[in-house]
């Protein structure tokens, strides 16, 4: 019987490493990560998860690069986001290090954490080094633990990433593909909401294996309507050929219309969004949008005589604009266009090419991002986290 560990975050991880028999390479990784634990322990109960997860995310962000290992990630990163979701990593009866399970011939194999609720074993988490790919071909530990023990939710992860799998298809065998996928790098509302199903105290499998089969197959169907955008099969061009075209389906027509179906699509996406666009601009741009000569106008004088003061905070969220869109185009190309309610961030200076908007208030930070399919507002607590929503700036800029 181990002595009994006080509930402080530093003596309990201390003893998780004293108490722990790990290679030399391992209590050097601990070693390495304690201080982080003490001085970044996400413990404040008060949080909402997605502040958690923001929080995490930036010192993720900061700590990356000096993290080489997979026991650093697993120490560093890992533990962090489980306690995030409320669990209590320091209790060896909840989550569960290096959990053995043997499988047949196989003895002596570990999963890296498995967590337990009400005496079952309900996920099993399987870590790699940051960037590893995380495909079910990847995850043998996971695959043939599925058959062995109660948990039908298994996580495979490299410490940003995290790909969730169940048994949708085959009783205690795990799908080849996952149902979920959570990236701390960028996530919205919409996958914290997914997310918070796997907290400590919302966690219910019934729920979670009722909607896992909805998300699995939404995530597939995505693919592959991704897929057919970028190259039409030819299934969907005999299908779409045949509704409009009453000759014989010959090469000819095929690659006709295939190049037909391909521009068809996509100018039928560009209309549903200037639609969306068009009816998201609120009244200041309208009334800006009656002056044919008004975009060419410098930015400068249009505040003036406007009387509107753009702030340090809206010019400095300008600069990173730039800069995160200096990747893909001119960074000339991007202006900034103040209101009254809010500033925005246009490609072109075109009112009709809108990439963000800023919300920044005495109190309060905010930014809706157009992203093409994934248009969000979402809060930040300073302007320098811009940058942590980098890949739908790219994206709000890419589609025009």
């Amino acid at each position: 019987m181990s002595p009994k560990i006080e509930r402080n975050s530093e003596t309990i991880y201390q003893n998780i490493r004293n108490y722990t028999v790990f290679s030399p390479q391992r209590k050097n990784d601990y070693n390495f990560n304690l201080k982080a634990y003490k001085t970044n322990s996400l413990v404040d109960k008060s949080m909402d998860l997605i502040d958690k997860l923001m929080e995490l995310s930036s010192r993720i962000q900061r700590q990356k690069d000096a993290v080489l290992t997979e026991q650093a990630a697993k120490t560093a990163f890992v533990l962090p986001f489980l306690q995030a979701l409320g669990y209590d990593v320091f209790d060896p009866a909840e989550v569960i290090p290096e959990l053995t399970a043997d499988h047949g011939i196989r003895k002596g194999e570990k999963v890296d954490y498995a967590i337990k609720q009400n005496g079952k074993i309900i996920i099993l988490i399987e870590c790699k080094t940051i960037g590893a790919d995380l495909e079910a071909k990847h995850a043998g530990q996971l695959f043939r633990y599925f058959s062995v023990t109660d948990a039908r939710s298994g996580v495979l992860t490299d410490g940003i990433r995290y790909v969730f799998f169940s048994d949708l298809e085959r009783e205690n065998r795990m799908d080849d593909r996952p149902f979920f996928e959570f990236n701390l790098f960028h996530f919205g509302e919409s996958q914290v909401e997914e997310l918070k199903k796997f907290t400590k105290t919302s966690f219910n499998l019934e729920t979670i294996i009722s909607t896992a089969s909805n998300l699995k197959y939404h995530k597939a169907l995505l693919s592959e309507i991704k897929s057919e955008f970028e190259s039409p099969s030819d299934e969907l061009v005999r299908l779409l050929t045949n509704r409009v075209y009453e000759g014989r389906f010959t090469q000819q027509i095929r690659d006709q219309f295939t190049e037909l179906t391909q521009h068809a699509m996509r100018d039928y996406v560009r209309e549903r969004l200037n639609e969306r666009l068009k009816s998201a601009i609120e009244p200041e741009l309208n009334s800006i949008e009656q002056s044919s000569s008004l975009e060419e106008v410098p930015q400068t004088e249009q505040v003036e005589n406007e009387g509107i003061e753009t702030t340090p905070e809206e010019l400095e969220g300008y600069r990173i604009i730039q800069a995160i869109g200096a990747e893909l185009i001119d960074s000339e190309r991007i202006a900034i266009r103040d209101a009254k309610s809010y500033c925005a961030i246009l490609l072109d200076n075109n009112n009709r090419r809108p990439i963000c908007r800023f919300y920044f208030s005495k109190t309060k930070m905010s930014v809706t991002i157009f992203a093409p399919e994934n248009e969000s507002r979402v809060d930040i607590e300073k302007v320098s986290h811009l940058y942590k929503h980098k890949l739908l700036i790219q994206d709000a800029i890419r589609q025009y």
